[in-house]
């Protein structure tokens, strides 16, 4: 058996996140509402024979961000370039990029929030007027060159919508604010996604990767390789046993939760007795950046009903006492 699946394995495996990225809106799983406004607002521009507005992506990690903006300049059958905002932190690295673009590609700006302030007040112009003011020189002497830009298509992702200042909010044409998946979208993710890795997996096993993916269909093509690895070496069958077995392997419990959030979930109840507790005293209990547990851990958990945010700190919710195994408070 171990014969019979390597020689199933293509070299665009290499690639894992590539070779299952949907190529066109159609193929695109789940976000029904953000697929329709994205293809009317295609489609026109295609009709008029004008580049499109500006798109800003909103949501949290792992919907799709990425792959709806390599889908964009799929639909338009033009170019991509994809950058980040940390990457642009002057003025003079966006110029750079924007001056180089061919007429009608796409722009993808990741993160763009994090782009630096000199930055973003260049892109307000070329955002606009497809056109930028180069600075020459210093002091008195300094003079501006304007620049005449391609027209382009700007896609910008981003994670804190409410970090985008407002000038640079109210340039993109389009917002779509991306959902976390219903658990029957995801158990379509990971049917699809099994069926071009040549992966048979029994329904069952599709149901417990999907409640387990925390709404988020990174989430599930990852345990769904995962899933795979542990049937490849151990010579088991896809089935829900041994999807099961994979995931208890890898510390991902039937809600979701992984080694940290259980570790963060436990030490509100543990140490601090449900709370109320701060953010850098958790992190610390914890041995984590503070950072990790408001970004990464925390969403999640409140998301879950299981710890609820409050003025005075993190507290454990009566179902997080639940999920810890330790006895519930009367209070509560």
């Amino acid at each position: 058996m171990t014969g019979e699946l390597s020689a199933q394995v293509s070299p665009s495996e290499l690639g894992y996140e590539g070779a299952l990225r949907p190529g066109s809106l159609e193929e695109f799983v789940g976000q029904a509402k953000v697929r329709r406004q994205m293809r009317l607002l295609l489609d026109a521009a295609q009709i008029q024979q004008r580049t499109p507005d500006h798109i800003l992506l909103a949501g949290p990690p792992g919907l799709g961000k990425t792959t709806l903006s390599m889908i964009v300049a799929a639909e338009l059958d033009k170019p991509l370039h994809q950058t980040s905002g940390p990457a642009i932190q002057h003025a003079g690295d966006l110029a750079a990029v924007l001056s180089a673009l061919t007429p009608g590609e796409v722009l993808f700006i990741d993160e763009i929030h994090r782009m630096a302030r000199s930055a973003e007040e260049m892109l307000y112009l070329a955002m606009e007027d497809f056109k930028i003011d180069i600075m020459v020189g210093k002091g008195a002497g300094a003079t501006s060159i304007p620049l005449e830009l391609s027209p382009f298509t700007l896609v910008g992702a981003t994670t804190r919508a409410g970090l985008l200042p407002n000038p640079l909010r109210d340039r993109f044409g389009f917002t779509a604010h991306l959902e976390f998946y219903a658990e029957d979208e995801l158990e379509s993710v990971v049917r699809r996604a099994a069926r071009l890795l040549r992966f048979d997996i029994a329904a069952g096993g599709i149901e417990e990767i999907a409640g387990r993916s925390r709404g988020t269909p990174r989430i599930a093509n990852r345990l769904l390789r995962r899933v795979r690895d542990y049937s490849l070496v151990h010579e088991v069958p896809g089935d829900t046993e041994s999807v099961r077995a994979a995931l208890a392997l890898y510390d991902v419990d039937e809600h979701g939760l992984d080694r940290l959030d259980r570790e963060v979930l436990r030490a509100v109840v543990e140490r601090f007795g449900g709370g109320p507790v701060g953010l850098s005293t958790l992190a610390v209990s914890v041995g984590e950046e503070a950072e990790t547990i408001e970004s990464v851990v925390e969403p999640f958990l409140v998301r879950a009903g299981l710890m609820t945010r409050t003025p005075r700190g993190r507290v454990a919710t009566r179902l997080g006492w639940e999920h810890t195994g330790i006895p519930v408070p009367d209070a509560l």
